[in-house]
């Protein structure tokens, strides 16, 4: 079921089609010995590169990754940006809370003209208040967000005619491109309330290319449905970091992102939700790493750019490993 509901009368939640355990009892008292006395580096030893975005003619299929799951797509003449965070720290407060390992390649003022904004759920590192209003401000841009979603962006001033929301599987026409809210495995909420707005994962499909952003999410059998109903997709974008035993069902680990790429179908696989803000237990760059790994045994496409980097689909960026030097 989608909808369900919640343990008080008349309270709605949703809920996840495949079971999904947040952090099971018992594990607080470990994951902070781990946190205080583990030995992982979770911060890079010196500064993550970034470059300077170029914009192109949005003609053909482009993505500018900008860090953490933030990305501009081009795509037929279509611009769409995904789950935008430009502040310092995902956090509800500006002085605490995860920061950030790198600048943001780009201001706001400096993106070029956005035809979509798309969020896949309202937690901090994916939907960020600051951000919103300045967009709002600064781009005409339509915002599509999972169902309930779109209460925090009318609250902050996003007009009404500006948001549009989603269940699963309901889809919005951008000129020739299709924008369609797919299933992901994960939960949401902001504060204590949780589970009050729905999550999900995005298919970008034009008349001739597609994409696949999965958003935050654990893996499960709808993949597979996905690309069976929406694939094979030029580009998926996969998150790969923020992973941990403690909480298997709600991230990824990075072979199950490998399984995601091929249940979809997914030609070149970007890796996202990684390298920005420390929000696990390992090391900052062992997501990439252990992708990087998988993907040359199995034989899959990826592209790793640098916050900022262009990767155009029928000539991606080379793995060179830049981040090793900070390991």
């Amino acid at each position: 079921m989608l909808r369900a509901f919640g343990a008080r009368p008349g309270s709605k939640v949703y809920v996840n089609t495949t079971p999904a355990s947040v952090i099971p009892r018992g594990s607080g008292p470990k994951i902070f010995r781990e946190l205080l006395f583990g030995k992982e580096k979770r911060k890079p030893t010196g500064a993550v590169p970034i470059v300077t975005p170029t914009w192109g003619d949005a003609q053909g299929l482009n993505v500018v990754w900008l860090g953490h799951a933030t990305a501009l797509v081009e795509i037929e003449g279509k611009r769409v940006l995904i789950d935008p965070v430009w502040s310092l720290r995902c956090s509800p407060f500006s002085w605490a809370g995860p920061r950030r390992l790198h600048p943001m390649p780009t201001a706001i003022e400096q993106l070029p003209e956005l035809d979509a904004i798309l969020i896949s759920h309202d937690h901090y590192d994916h939907l960020d208040m600051p951000t919103v209003v300045r967009l709002t401000s600064t781009s005409k841009a339509v915002f599509l967000v999972p169902r309930g979603v779109g209460a925090h962006l009318r609250v902050w001033g996003v007009p009404a005619d500006r948001v549009v929301e989603f269940d699963w599987n309901q889809s919005y026409s951008l000129g020739g491109v299709e924008l369609i809210l797919t299933e992901a495995r994960h939960f949401s909420g902001r504060g204590f309330k949780r589970d009050r707005t729905l999550w999900g994962s995005w298919v970008i499909a034009g008349q001739r290319h597609k994409v696949f952003y999965t958003g935050d999410t654990g893996y499960f059998p709808g993949f597979a449905e996905i690309g069976s109903q929406h694939g094979p997709f030029d580009i998926t974008l996969i998150q790969i970091g923020a992973y941990s035993p403690y909480w298997p069902d709600i991230h990824m680990m990075p072979d199950e992102a490998i399984a995601t790429h091929l249940d979809v179908q997914g030609g070149l696989l970007i890796p996202v939700h990684w390298a920005t803000f420390n929000l696990a237990l390992h090391s900052w760059s062992e997501p990439v790493d252990k992708i990087w790994s998988a993907a040359k045994e199995r034989e899959i496409t990826l592209a790793v750019p640098r916050p900022g980097e262009r990767v155009i689909a029928n000539d991606p960026v080379e793995v060179d490993g830049w981040w090793q030097a900070l390991a």
